[in-house]
C-alpha cells in the first residue's frame, strides 16, 4: 500500500513539473494547437521551409520557425533547397526577380510583408521584407498569428514600425543591483564578461525580436563612467556581438563628467578643446570595438548627476559636444529632460520645459531629446508633459517606465498600456487637432531626422523575468506599442494572454477584463482625482501623504497634495503656478477651469475646498474617499475573477498571481485607510456613510517602516 502511494505520488509530481509553466518563455511559449479544425488548416498549409540564405539572422528565424511549428503542429517542418507546394517562404525584396515576383517597396528597412503568393506555380505563404532582420520581425509576427489561432488561409498583411528606434533603458548598476528594478539581479554578468554567453543573454534578444524592440541601453542613467573604460568595452562588445542578428543594438549611459574620472583631464566643461577631443577618442574607440553602437543616453544636472551646468554651459552645449562625436560614425545622443534644480522656486512640473524650450533648435541633429510622459515622475497617472509639441525644431522622444516604481513594485498588478496609450494618444495641438504626442515622437508632425521611444526595464533574472508574471505584459505592450502605437491596449493584452497563458476564448476574456481593470485600481487606492507623488520616501512603496521635511521640498508629499483646512491640490492654473500655459492654448483653457478640466487630472491643476462639488454632485471629499475605497473593491473583485481561473491556468502561474493578489489587497487597504485618514484631518469631515471605518488610526500607519524595499 505504501509502495504504491510512493509510486503516485511520484507519478503526480512528474505530472505537475511536467506541465507546470514558471514564466521563463514569455510569450514564446509555444504548444500544441488544441483546436482540431484549426491544426489541420495549418499543417495543410505549412508543409516545408524555404530560406535561400545563411546568414546569423535567418538561421535564428529557421530554427524558431522550424521549433515553434514543431510545439504548435506537432510535426517537423522540413527545410527544403527548392520551394515546394504549401511551403513557408522567406525572401528578401532585392531577390523577387529571381523568382519571378513583382517589385515590392516598403518605406522601411525592417517592414514586412506575410502574404499568400504563387511562386514557380505554386502556392506558398510568403514572408518578404527588404532585410533579414525584416524577415525575422516576420517570422515572429506569423508564430504569433499561429499563436493566437489566427486564420492564415487569406492571410494578406504588412507591417512596418512607427518609431524608428525601440529601445529598453536598463537602469542595472555594474555590481548588477537594479536601481527601480523588482525581479532580481541584473541579467548582465559582467564579471563572468565577456567569455561566458549566458543562454538567457539569447532568450533576452529572442524576446525583443519577437516585438520589434530593436535597442538596449545597458547601463543605468546614474551611470558609472567604468563602463567606459576599454576593459569593460570588450564586456560590452560581447553582449552587442550576441544581440545583432537579432536586430539589436546596443546604447551605453554616458557619465559627463568621465573625461575627469577616467580620462584624468581637470575639467569636463563641454567646450575645453581637450575635452571635445576626449570624447572623439573615446567614441572611435567605441566604434573600432562595435562598429554598430548605438550611441549615448545621458542624464545630466539631474538629482546631483553632473552636467554641463556645472561649468555654467547648457544642455545644448553639453548634448552636442557628446552628438559631435559620435555622428562620424551614425551614433545618437539621448539626452534625457529630466532635470529640475531645488535652488529654482518654481513648480517642478514647469522646470523641464523651463530648461529645455528655449533652446529648440540649438542642439544638433543627432541629438533627441527624451521626455518622460509626465512632468513628474512615472506617477500612476499624469497629463502628458508639456514638452511633449514644444520643441518643433528638436528630435523629441517619449520615455516610459515598464517597471512599476510607483504602482505597487512587482507585488501590484498594473498592466500598463492605458497609461501609454493615454500619453501616446493625448493631442498636443501643436500644429493643430490631430497633433498627437505619438506623431511627436515618430518625427512626422514636424518631419524630424531621428524616432524613438524608451521604457525602462522591469527586467531581471527571477525565472519569470519580471517578478510578478503578468508584468510580463508591459514589456509586451510597450514592445507592440512602439512598434504600432495605433493597437488597442485590449488588442495588446489579448493577444498576450493567448501566447501566454494559453486560455480558451472565455478564459482569455477573464484575463483581458482583469489587465484592463488593474491600472485604474491602482491609480484610485493610491492617487485618485489627479493626485501625485504620495508614496513612501525614497523607496517609494506604501502611501506617504505625510512625508515632509527632507533634503528638497519636491521629494516630499506635502508639496505635491498641499493639503489644509480649506482645501487639497496643487494650483497650476494662471493664479497659481501657471502649469497650464506650457500647453497649447486649447488645453491651457481646458485644464485651467474646473468646469473643463478633466476630473482625472483635478487635483493636479487645482487646488479645492472639501466641500466642492464633483461632476457627480458629490462633494469633493466624499467623492476622494468613495474613490479610495473603490480602488480597493476593484482589487477584491480581480481576485474573486482570478480565483475562478484555477482551471484554465497553469498552477504555478495561477497560485503565484492568486497570493501576489492577496498581498495588492493588503497594500491597498494599507494605502486606503493611509490617505484617508491623513486628509481626514484637515478636511475634519466624517467617511460617508455606508463605508466601512480603517482598522487603525492614523499613527499605526505613519509607524510603519518597509525594510530592504528593492530597487533603491
Amino acid at each position: 500500500m505504501i509502495k504504491k502511494l510512493i509510486i503516485k505520488l511520484l507519478i503526480s509530481t512528474f505530472s505537475l513539473s511536467a506541465f507546470a509553466d514558471n514564466g521563463y518563455n514569455l510569450w514564446l511559449n509555444y504548444k500544441l494547437l488544441e483546436d482540431v479544425s484549426v491544426l489541420a488548416d495549418y499543417k495543410a498549409q505549412l508543409q516545408s521551409l524555404y530560406i535561400p540564405y545563411q546568414s546569423a539572422t535567418t538561421k535564428i528565424a529557421a530554427s524558431e520557425l522550424k521549433n515553434a511549428l514543431k510545439a504548435i503542429l506537432n510535426e517537423h517542418i522540413t527545410e527544403t533547397k527548392e520551394i515546394r507546394e504549401n511551403s513557408l517562404v522567406l525572401l528578401k525584396t532585392g531577390d523577387f526577380t529571381k523568382y519571378g515576383l513583382a517589385s515590392k517597396s516598403f518605406d522601411k528597412t525592417d517592414a514586412f510583408a506575410i502574404e499568400k503568393k504563387i511562386i514557380q506555380n505554386k502556392p506558398v505563404i510568403l514572408i518578404s521584407s527588404p532585410s533579414e532582420i525584416g524577415l525575422l520581425y516576420g517570422s515572429f509576427k506569423l508564430l504569433q498569428i499561429l499563436g493566437t489561432n489566427g486564420d492564415i488561409s487569406r492571410i494578406n498583411i504588412q507591417e512596418s514600425p512607427k518609431i524608428e528606434r525601440r529601445i529598453l533603458n536598463h537602469w542595472d548598476n555594474l555590481d548588477r543591483t537594479v536601481e527601480r528594478g523588482y525581479a532580481g539581479f541584473s541579467l548582465w554578468d559582467w564579471q563572468r564578461l565577456p567569455k561566458y554567453i549566458d543562454q538567457r543573454y539569447i532568450d533576452y534578444a529572442r524576446a525583443n525580436a519577437s516585438i520589434g524592440i530593436n535597442g538596449t541601453v545597458l547601463t543605468n542613467v546614474n551611470s558609472n563612467a567604468l563602463i567606459l573604460t576599454k576593459e569593460w568595452l570588450q564586456k560590452v562588445k560581447a553582449l552587442a556581438d550576441t544581440f545583432r542578428p537579432y536586430g539589436i543594438r546596443v546604447y551605453l549611459t554616458a557619465r559627463f563628467s568621465a573625461p575627469i574620472e577616467i580620462g584624468k583631464l581637470k575639467t569636463a566643461d563641454p567646450l575645453d578643446e581637450e575635452v571635445k577631443t576626449w570624447w572623439k577618442d573615446k567614441a572611435n574607440e567605441i566604434y573600432n570595438i562595435i562598429p554598430d553602437f548605438g550611441g549615448f543616453l545621458v542624464k545630466a544636472n539631474s538629482e546631483g548627476q553632473p552636467g554641463p551646468q556645472n561649468y555654467g554651459r547648457n544642455h545644448a552645449d553639453g548634448a552636442n559636444t557628446l552628438a559631435k562625436a559620435l555622428a562620424p560614425h551614425g551614433g545618437i545622443v539621448m539626452w534625457r529632460a529630466f532635470v529640475y534644480d531645488n535652488e529654482v522656486p518654481e513648480d517642478r512640473a514647469k522646470q523641464a520645459y523651463n530648461e529645455f524650450k528655449p533652446l529648440d533648435g540649438h542642439f544638433e541633429d543627432n541629438v533627441i531629446i527624451q521626455v518622460k510622459n509626465g512632468a513628474i515622475d512615472f506617477q500612476p497617472r499624469e497629463p502628458f508633459h508639456p514638452l511633449f509639441g514644444a520643441l518643433s525644431k528638436t528630435n523629441t522622444m517619449a520615455e516610459f517606465q515598464i517597471t512599476q516604481e510607483y504602482l505597487g513594485m512587482a507585488t501590484n498588478l498594473a498592466y500598463l498600456a492605458p497609461l501609454f496609450k493615454e500619453c501616446l494618444d493625448a493631442d498636443t495641438y501643436a500644429k493643430g487637432k490631430n497633433s498627437t504626442v505619438a506623431r511627436v515622437i515618430d518625427g512626422s508632425l514636424f518631419n524630424n531626422k531621428i524616432s524613438a521611444i524608451a521604457g525602462v526595464s522591469n527586467i531581471g533574472n527571477d525565472i519569470n523575468w519580471c517578478g510578478h508574471p503578468l508584468a510580463q505584459s508591459n514589456w509586451f505592450a510597450f514592445g507592440k506599442l512602439a512598434w504600432d502605437y495605433s493597437l488597442t491596449s485590449e488588442q495588446i493584452a489579448r493577444e498576450w494572454t493567448k501566447l501566454t497563458l494559453h486560455t480558451n476564448n472565455s478564459a482569455t476574456n477573464e484575463v483581458v477584463d482583469i489587465l484592463m481593470q488593474s491600472r485604474e485600481a491602482v491609480v484610485n487606492y493610491m492617487t485618485p482625482l489627479g493626485l501625485h507623488h504620495l508614496m513612501g520616501w525614497d523607496h517609494h512603496y506604501g502611501p506617504g501623504p505625510w512625508i515632509a521635511n527632507k533634503p528638497r521640498a519636491d521629494w516630499t508629499s506635502v508639496y505635491y497634495h498641499k493639503a489644509d483646512k480649506n482645501g487639497i491640490g496643487f494650483n497650476r492654473t494662471r493664479t497659481g503656478s501657471d502649469a497650464v500655459d506650457q500647453y497649447q492654448p486649447q488645453l491651457a483653457n481646458e485644464f485651467n477651469s474646473t468646469k473643463t478640466c478633466p476630473e482625472k487630472y483635478l487635483l493636479w491643476f487645482h487646488h479645492l475646498s472639501w466641500d466642492y462639488r464633483l461632476k457627480n454632485g458629490e462633494t469633493l471629499w466624499n467623492g476622494l474617499v468613495k474613490k479610495y475605497y473603490q480602488g480597493v473593491e476593484e482589487v477584491q473583485q480581480m481576485q474573486i475573477a482570478w480565483d475562478k481561473l484555477n482551471v484554465n491556468i497553469d498552477p504555478e502561474t495561477h497560485l503565484a498571481v492568486k497570493q501576489l493578489f492577496s498581498i495588492q489587497h493588503d497594500d491597498a487597504v494599507m494605502w486606503r485607510d493611509a490617505c484617508v485618514l491623513y486628509f481626514q484631518q484637515f478636511s475634519g469631515k466624517p467617511i460617508p456613510a455606508g463605508l466601512g471605518k480603517p482598522k487603525h488610526d492614523l499613527k499605526y500607519y505613519e509607524s510603519l517602516e518597509f525594510k530592504y524595499v528593492p530597487g533603491i
